[in-house]
């Protein structure tokens, strides 16, 4: 999810009350609030807690709702985030892998701050999230299936790019029910759902959610291979656009469509040029005829 922020940088409440109703009504299955997309790093421990429970709130059970609970300092200092975050409704608390261990640590260092992090939050379902901040830490196939044996982790969000390692993930944690893997690489978007993903989490559902939706439950139908096919190559080749100057991009991408939301933003990020407002303007009109060619019904914003 997005953070809408107005235009003196506070959280603009009503806007996010809006774009959670949006996300489920364009067929999203879950949101994960309090995320890289949603300045999360910007954000203050009470804002995260604010921003957690209003999401929660205003979903009311209508779809379960992940947000990120460690955010650096000692593990109890996490846990005990985690456990305030978890406290909010949250149906399950979201670690980061590059924030329990440093870049050069070994795996088995990070294999133990996991489990003791578990140990300290009992009773709470987990996620865990490759992010690519501070740096990208992913995990290999199998340190992926020893903390799914923990039987805490409900969720995992994919960021490695690679369909094979995904595959082999997928292989190795089938036998823990509770828990699935998302992806976040739309290049493989088809592909990884047809080879055992649970769905997709990507910053491309804060563009076109409708699309996303779309895909995740047509992708193994045979009679809509062609349009599966447009499709893979639309989320391709708009990759790049979608990345630059993000979220200000994703933001403008739904302003232009008549979505009441600032351009604010607390992040460092790119320039909103003058060409990149002019390649989203072209995502914008590439996406509409997209839609009409799938028989997507756009969401009235």
């Amino acid at each position: 999810m997005l953070t809408p922020f107005d235009e003196n940088g506070e959280i603009d409440y009503p806007a996010l009350a809006k774009l959670t109703q949006y996300y489920i009504e364009a067929g999203a299955t879950g949101l994960f609030a309090n995320c890289l997309s949603g300045e999360m790093f910007e954000l203050s421990d009470e804002e995260r807690v604010a921003v957690t429970s209003f999401v929660v709130k205003e979903v009311a059970g209508a779809v379960p709702v992940f947000s990120t609970g460690t955010f650096g300092g000692s593990l109890t200092r996490q846990a005990g985030f985690s456990k305030r975050i978890y406290d909010t409704g949250a149906t399950a608390v979201v670690a980061i892998t590059s924030i329990l261990a440093d870049e050069n640590d070994a795996d088995d260092l990070l294999l133990s701050r996991i489990y003791e992090l578990l140990e300290q939050t009992q009773g709470i379902p987990f996620g865990f999230y490759e992010c690519p901040v501070p740096y990208k830490r992913v995990l290999s196939p199998a340190v992926l299936k020893l903390v799914a044996d923990t039987r805490r982790v409900i969720y995992y969000k994919d960021t490695s790019l690679d369909l094979a390692a995904v595959k082999e993930k997928v292989s190795l944690t089938e036998q823990q029910t509770a828990f699935e893997l998302y992806d976040a690489y739309m290049v493989n978007a088809v592909a990884s759902l047809n080879n055992g993903c649970a769905g997709l989490s990507c910053i491309q559902g804060n563009y076109i959610p409708e699309l996303i939706s779309w895909i995740t439950t047509n992708y193994s139908k045979q009679e809509h291979r062609l349009q599966l096919g447009l499709a893979q190559q639309f989320l391709a080749d708009t990759m790049d656009v979608m990345h630059n100057a993000y979220p200000v991009a994703a933001k403008y991408f739904l302003r232009s469509r008549g979505f009441p939301i600032q351009l604010t933003t607390r992040r460092k990020v790119d320039l909103l040029s003058a060409a990149a407002k002019n390649n989203i303007d072209q995502l914008s009109q590439k996406a509409s005829q997209l839609y009409e060619q799938l028989g997507i019904r756009t969401i009235a914003v």
